[in-house]
Order: C-alpha cells, then structure tokens, then sequence
C-alpha cells in the first residue's frame, strides 16, 4: 500500500523514523539546480521530462535499499512522478512506501509559479543545492 504525505508530514516521519530513506526521483537539473531535501538521495525516475522512465531506476533503489521493509519517502517536483515510482516499487515488493504530495515545488499558482501554493519549499523545510 502507497501512503501519500504533505511535506510536513513527510518531514517528521523522516524525523522520527532514522531507518526511513528519502528518495528525490526528479532529473539531475532539477535536483542540482533548484536544490534538495537534506539527505535525500538522487535517483532519477525520468533522466529528462517527457523521456522513458529510467530502466535503471528499480535496481538503483534495490542496491540502495535493499530491505524490502525500510520506509521509503518519494519526491519529485508535485507528486505525480514519485507516485507511479512508489508504484513501480510496489510491484517488486517494497512494503512501506510513501508519496510526498506536492513534491517539492507544488502546485502552480495563477500566474504558473511554482512554490508559493504548496511544496516542500513553500512549508520552509531544509533543503540545500548541490
């Protein structure tokens, strides 16, 4: 079962629970450029938008997190790429699996901005750029 969580509650999950793994599945640009959660690990479900998904993404997060048990946050820009990654994970057996609703830059407002609706940077949890 996928469990979906705001960014908030995302955030003290990984606070209270020291064995759970935040995966950022968004491109490398998006992980460099417009930055991270602290501690999260880069593992790309798309290389690029628009493009297939990574044939290497499931045996990345395997070697990652080899423990089919270990919770497992997912991450992308607004939570649609991390929810099919948390489904395709499913399928191969991983049991506690979490979508981060709203990603890390949410929703676009009226004007098409992002980060000023919802999002992991809008509720002001730590992120860095690498």
């Amino acid at each position: 079962m996928i469990e979906n969580l705001d960014p908030q509650q995302a955030w003290q999950l990984l606070q209270q629970n020291t064995d759970a793994v935040l995966i950022d599945v968004r491109t490398k640009a998006e992980h460099t450029d417009i930055g991270h959660p602290i501690a999260a690990i880069h593992i790309a479900w798309q290389e690029q938008f628009g493009a297939p998904v990574n044939p290497n993404f499931i045996t990345e997060v395997s070697k990652t997190v080899p423990d089919h048990n270990t919770p497992i946050l997912l991450l992308c820009r607004s939570g649609v790429r991390s929810l099919s990654a948390a489904k395709a994970l499913e399928q191969i057996g991983y049991q506690h699996l979490i979508n981060i609703v709203n990603g890390f830059e949410g929703d676009p407002d009226n004007n098409q901005q992002r980060g000023n609706i919802n999002g992991w940077l809008f509720c002001g949890l730590p992120f860095e750029k690498s």
